[in-house]
């Protein structure tokens, strides 16, 4: 790419090859003239105020790529509900086209920055987003490229996809002979209905059964009959008393997971029965805002399958640092 530089006094009636970008702090970031603006002479004054002595003109070579064109091509990493906006300023955006969970393949990530020149900003994966928000962005360094650092890069599709969140019919089951007997009210069934709510799903079927195994597990079953999505709660930790963990079992469901690497929520458990998931949820949902309940739900709502590496990776960022303002899903805890 061979740049000619001309002073900017001279500039006028020349064809801008670039954005160019201007900031006024907490007020407007973005492109005072864009890439093709005719450069008139009353724009002179406003170029120099924006530190611009000289304007370059470019001349590319036959196997570079303008970063307009490269960024056109960028486009294909959009997948599902999931669109691409721009190029300004050189860069591509993408946008979620619903709520959902987004899911970004991190090595391809990887792959793509380190090919060189290109810059590839993506949020976490399988995090909770909102339809209209940016969850990703990429664009090349230089004002043109080598075309084979582009066909490398554009070999991976569809990188970056959002799950679409859909309703669930939920059962509830509360387990303990303190909370069944009437001694200890429940406490449980708001948190639920509260955290459903966010996903447009309520409780469906609800029931309070004491710490008998063969009870649990018998509404366990009962409930899959009406509801897909069942929780239990309570009885969960490793006292001989706590049996709902046994009954999920003896209810036939496949346990992919008891105890995860994630604080709160270290006795935590995901099964399957059949295609319905089962989670039985510890007492430190009760007390705390954001649990590793929190950073599973998105999974079930989007009808993503849990699996024990979901899980295991958890550990590393699983360490909820209790903030004063909670800013939960934008924050560390949980992400992979």
């Amino acid at each position: 790419m061979k740049k000619i530089k001309i002073p900017v006094e001279e500039a006028t009636g020349k064809i801008l090859p670039h954005d160019i970008t201007e900031i006024v702090p907490e007020k407007f970031k973005g492109p005072a003239f864009k890439k093709g603006h005719i450069i008139r002479k009353k724009d002179i004054e406003h170029l120099k105020r924006l530190g611009k002595r000289n304007i370059y003109l470019l001349e590319l070579e036959k196997d570079e790529i303008h970063e307009d064109e490269a960024g056109k091509l960028f486009k294909t990493f959009a997948g599902k509900n999931v669109f691409a906006r721009g190029p300004s300023e050189g860069k591509i955006e993408f946008i979620a086209k619903c709520d959902g969970l987004a899911k970004i393949n991190s090595d391809t990530v990887h792959f793509i920055n380190s090919i060189g020149e290109i810059v590839f900003t993506t949020i976490h994966s399988h995090i909770p987003v909102k339809k209209g928000e940016t969850i990703a962005g990429i664009r090349i360094v230089p004002l043109a490229i080598k075309k084979s650092k582009v066909m490398k890069a554009i070999k991976k599709k569809k990188i970056i996809e959002v799950s679409p969140f859909k309703p669930r019919k939920i059962g509830l089951i509360v387990t303990g002979s303190e909370v069944a007997s009437g001694k200890i009210k429940d406490r449980f069934r708001p948190v639920i209905e509260k955290k459903a709510k966010l996903y447009r799903s309520k409780i469906c079927r609800f029931k309070i059964v004491g710490d008998d195994e063969k009870e649990i597990k018998d509404e366990i079953v009962k409930m899959s009959a009406s509801c897909d999505f069942i929780i239990l709660t309570g009885g969960m930790s490793v006292d001989p008393d706590d049996s709902t963990k046994v009954a999920i079992r003896r209810a036939g469901a496949r346990v992919v997971s008891y105890g995860a690497p994630i604080l709160p929520g270290n006795m935590f458990m995901v099964a399957y029965l059949k295609s319905i998931p089962i989670f039985g949820v510890p007492a430190c949902a009760l007390f705390y805002e954001i649990t590793v309940l929190d950073i599973f739900l998105p999974y079930v709502f989007s009808n993503t399958k849990i699996t024990k590496e979901h899980i295991i990776r958890r550990g590393y960022g699983g360490l909820c640092r209790h903030c004063r303002v909670c800013v939960f899903p934008a924050c560390a805890f949980g992400k992979i």
